[in-house]
């Protein structure tokens, strides 16, 4: 069923307040994975998602090789609970391997990752031996089939390297530039357009006029959505006009997969995104019982995806990191919402919090020596304070049942980055 801007029919869902896990239960239920993919250069690929399963046409290890720099001989010549010697007659080096195979009585210098030659079946590291000219002296501790990396060890030849929808990272890349792949299928990236709506909102450069205010909120998008899966255009500040505001959601819907919006999500006079929403497209949910952030909505205009972000900057960073970042995970190929690490913290500071709402308050989060975790508020936690967003380094998640704590107690943070 088609609406008069073209639009099919989607989930709709009431408008009342939802909880967040309502809210990521009800995006991963609508999204959909984009369609399409791409062979681009392993040099290219950090942080693309394979469309496609890799399988490796080698074993790695191609070939049974050393693990240290020692002397490779065959166990059959351990003497138990003695001392032996062997002739020295060769060296294999990494890529120069020693070509002839070994006799009783024989060994090679070998190095780490040098092919191990036929009839060795042990290594000794270099520091076990005593050296007498062409014999070599091995102690009677000498064990058999000791750092030897075995040919297929870590992958066999036709098995699965990665599967499809993987994130690809550095190791990745390394593994399957092990097995001479040079270029992989990945999942076309993402077009994603971004906007800011707001009388108030002025250029940097600008000299501000009274009630006016700076748009940092599109710089913070253009951080937050810098990622090797996306393509994004900057729509930039629309002032709060109806008509244009749907104009230009309209147009950039037809060419987009996603639309990022900031602002205008709330119930004022000036506050169109929502009622837009039902006019040329259909709203999933709006507003979530969370703190900062409630007024979002998520919906859909024609085949793209919608989110209406509040204006407030701190708001916006944080309905970002819980509810827009999984969606596009999501869009990109990755089966399910993945749920941040969660640590228990002792904290520092007095927390006013009323029930109601599930708080992201920003905090400052540090560890003893002894691996204690303690956590302080990093400052006011206004959604329009932007420095304390700046101090932080981790949430302080507080459940919509908890009420104010106090200095001392434990409570739940969840870290920015997995360092502190």
């Amino acid at each position: 069923m088609m609406d008069s801007c073209g639009t099919e029919s989607f989930n709709q869902k009431t408008s009342t307040l939802i909880t967040i896990e309502q809210a990521l239960e009800n995006i991963n239920d609508a999204i959909t994975s984009i369609n399409g993919s791409e062979r681009v250069m392993l040099k290219n690929a950090l942080g693309r998602i394979l469309s496609d399963s890799v399988y490796s046409a080698i074993n790695i290890p191609p070939d049974t090789n050393s693990a240290m720099d020692g002397y490779a001989f065959s166990s059959t010549d351990i003497l138990p609970n003695q001392a032996f010697s062997l002739s020295l007659i060769g060296t294999s080096w990494a890529g120069t391997p020693y070509e002839k195979p070994l006799k009783s009585g024989q060994c090679i210098r070998i190095f780490t990752g040098a092919v191990v030659p036929t009839g060795a079946d042990s290594v000794i590291m270099q520091e076990h031996i005593q050296s007498n000219g062409s014999s070599i002296i091995f102690p009677e501790s000498t064990h058999a089939n000791e750092n030897i990396r075995h040919i297929g060890s870590d992958i066999k030849q036709q098995q699965v390297l990665l599967l499809a929808d993987k994130k690809l990272n550095s190791s990745d890349l390394g593994l399957l530039a092990s097995a001479g792949i040079y270029d992989v299928s990945v999942t076309r990236k993402l077009n994603i357009a971004f906007l800011s709506t707001g009388d108030e909102l002025t250029a940097i450069g600008e000299t501000l006029k009274l009630g006016q205010i700076y748009d940092s909120n599109r710089y913070t998008l253009n951080a937050l959505l810098n990622d090797n899966c996306i393509n994004i255009t900057d729509l930039g500040v629309l002032k709060d006009d109806k008509k244009t505001i749907k104009e230009t959601l309209v147009t950039a819907s037809k060419t987009h997969d996603v639309i990022i919006s900031t602002g205008g999500a709330s119930v004022g006079e000036a506050d169109y995104i929502k009622e837009l929403l039902d006019e040329c497209g259909q709203v999933n949910f709006w507003k979530i019982a969370i703190k900062p952030g409630k007024p979002l909505a998520f919906g859909k205009i024609n085949h793209c995806y919608f989110f209406a972000l509040p204006g407030n900057p701190v708001s916006v960073i944080a309905t970002f990191n819980k509810i827009v970042s999984p969606a596009l995970r999501l869009l990109t190929g990755e089966k399910t919402i993945k749920k941040n690490i969660q640590l228990t913290a002792i904290c520092n500071s007095s927390l006013t919090k009323a029930k109601g709402r599930q708080e992201y308050q920003r905090g400052i989060l540090t560890q003893t020596p002894s691996g204690e975790f303690f956590v302080e508020s990093a400052g006011k936690q206004g959604s329009n304070i932007m420095s304390a967003m700046s101090r932080a380094n981790c949430y302080i998640v507080l459940a919509i049942e908890c009420e104010n704590i106090s200095v001392g107690q434990t409570v739940t943070v969840e870290p920015f980055e997995l360092s502190i």
